[in-house]
């Protein structure tokens, strides 16, 4: 099965060697995205930082051909799940029902000092 890269200039460029998704088959796989908007990581509001996220992903499932409308399944990385709720708040505006698959869960670090990451699957 080949695979094509996909990066699109609405996102934040990637900070190391790897695209903003690959196309494999009928699914697209999306890379983990901080919270970054204009350059700018969001470090102090969660709900903002999870709209950053969310809007990266729908970005790049727009230039792959798809959609959040799609996705099968989220994993949310957070520094610390006492944002848990907010996130979620926030996570579930972006559906109206019919929600995809999702695994929320805390680490110790992430990228540039964020304190949320996600990445997503979704279908063409």
């Amino acid at each position: 099965m080949s695979k094509e890269a996909i990066n699109v200039p609405q996102a934040p460029e990637a900070i190391g060697p790897y695209s903003h998704a690959n196309v494999a088959g009928n699914l697209v796989f999306v890379s983990g995205q901080l919270p970054v908007k204009d350059g700018q990581l969001e470090t102090q509001d969660i709900k903002k930082a999870c709209r950053d996220c969310m809007d990266n992903i729908a970005a790049i499932l727009d230039g792959a051909g798809s959609s959040l409308e799609k996705a099968l399944i989220f994993t949310i990385y957070l520094t610390d799940l006492a944002d848990f709720a907010q996130v979620n708040e926030v996570y579930g505006s972006y559906f109206s029902g019919d929600y995809p698959a999702r695994v929320c869960l805390q680490v110790s670090a992430l990228p540039k000092g964020a304190a949320i990451e996600i990445d997503c699957i979704a279908s063409l």
